[in-house]
């Protein structure tokens, strides 16, 4: 993996804290020492860790195992010599189906788990659950980085007002621009001057090709997100946001993640790994361009 990020042009990797790729479980502090190790011979960063945490269940218990997962991380953060931890407030998963991964069946079981509670409930709970591991977070040096990712947060507001409520130095912002609903210049300065001081990190995602004209082109379905397919990413919102994350000093890393249900072949098969590294590399080329720009 980190061969092929070098390869690509990437000056960096983010390590997501699940399996098959760094679950705290399999990364004691020898593998995390061996880790960044490789990764400084080959003169890549290992700039953040991913947490893929839900404080919002109804259950107890299952909060309760979220934090020990999450201090976990934390542990695994800190052997790995890296500062950011993204955070989720709640998070449904990811099920894995014979067709493949997908987030439907997950999501649909975290709505039933949770429409007999108000939404102000479940605001505690993970409230709650972030005061606790923020204290954990200071012990190991770690900083959370909050994404303003659904299903809890609707929008940046509320991730700054959770941010707020928690009052934690070691709780910072992950402001990403493609999931936020209202992308208009308007809206991306009003969040990008909302985080000036406590951004820590921001991702962003898509599928990428090369136009007759040869510019790179975003050709995912963003439907979900109120956009269409082949539209110009990289002439869109993220020039507006890189020009903003400019404006409020933020130095940290755009990361890319190709974090959806693949799409399929025109034969009915799975796209295969040539598809993945095509899209990292057009990605990286294409973020590249924007911030130098």
């Amino acid at each position: 993996m980190m061969i092929k990020a070098k390869e690509f042009g990437y000056d960096g990797i983010e390590i997501d804290g699940k399996r098959p790729h760094g679950n705290p479980l399999d990364m004691p502090a020898a593998r995390c020492k061996e880790l960044k190790m490789k990764a400084d011979d080959l003169g890549l960063d290992i700039y953040a860790v991913s947490g893929n945490n839900d404080f919002s269940s109804p259950v107890p218990e299952y909060r309760e195992c979220q934090i020990v997962y999450l201090r976990e991380l934390m542990r695994m953060t800190s052997d790995l010599e890296v500062t950011p931890l993204r955070v989720f407030l709640g998070w449904p998963g990811v099920t894995l189906h014979p067709t493949g991964g997908r987030y439907d069946i997950a999501r649909d079981n975290w709505q039933h788990a949770h429409h007999q509670f108000e939404p102000e409930q479940i605001w505690d709970w993970c409230r709650d659950g972030l005061i606790e591991s923020a204290k954990y977070a200071e012990d190991y040096g770690v900083t959370l980085a909050l994404q303003n990712h659904k299903p809890v947060i609707k929008d940046w507001k509320d991730m700054i007002r959770m941010i707020n409520e928690v009052d934690s130095p070691a709780l910072k912002a992950c402001l990403d621009a493609p999931i936020m609903d209202d992308k208009t210049p308007e809206n991306i300065k009003e969040a990008s001057q909302a985080v000036k001081g406590i951004q820590m990190l921001t991702h962003f995602g898509g599928e990428f090709d090369r136009n007759d004209a040869g510019i790179i082109v975003d050709t995912q379905d963003h439907s979900d997100h109120g956009e269409k397919a082949g539209e110009q990413l990289a002439e869109k919102y993220l020039p507006e946001f890189v020009k903003n994350m400019n404006e409020i000093g933020y130095e940290g890393y755009y990361s890319y993640e190709l974090c959806h249900p693949l799409p399929l072949k025109t034969n009915g098969e799975k796209v295969g790994i040539d598809f993945v590294e095509k899209n990292a590399k057009l990605a990286c080329e294409m973020m590249k361009g924007l911030v130098q720009a």
